[in-house]
């Protein structure tokens, strides 16, 4: 593999044309493969490259618990993300399906029902995988968020 994601002989095979090594980014369109120069300085740049690359790159939000601009919730009141926080990350990072926690009642196979159980599974690994302080305290974060799940 090339360092943009791209396998060298497939490119060479379909395209004719012999691989450089130049932060390219490869775009496959109507069956072919079309060049186009990296250039981080232009909008979004960085963001592209690193998706080329197969990489995820997130744009981060700031980390606040408190105030108006809270993107995260406090510990007590249940950990996880607000629905503001929600809405800042979808804004910097376009094509997000990040949604808030399941936490009111839900019919048996619905998707917010599968949502939750998804989560549950997901979360009891980390809980799992977490240190003894961690799983013994009833007040971590992970088990506040969980607890906020109704898991």
């Amino acid at each position: 593999m090339s360092e943009t994601g791209f396998d060298k002989k497939y490119y060479q095979k379909k395209t004719g044309k012999k691989y450089k090594a130049e932060p390219f980014l490869f775009h496959k369109h109507k069956g072919e493969y079309k060049a186009e120069p990296y250039n981080p300085n232009e909008d979004g740049g960085e963001y592209r490259l690193a998706r080329a690359k197969g990489g995820r790159s997130e744009k981060p939000i700031r980390k606040t618990t408190t105030g108006k601009g809270a993107n995260y919730r406090k510990t007590k009141s249940g950990a996880g993300m607000t629905a503001k926080g929600v809405r800042a990350y979808r804004a910097a990072n376009p094509g997000s399906k990040l949604k808030t926690a399941v936490t009111g009642k839900v019919k048996k196979g619905s998707k917010a029902a599968n949502r939750r159980k998804s989560y549950c599974a997901r979360s009891a690994g980390q809980l799992r995988n977490s240190s003894a302080k961690t799983k013994n305290d009833p007040n971590s974060r992970i088990r506040q968020a969980r607890r906020r799940w109704k898991c």
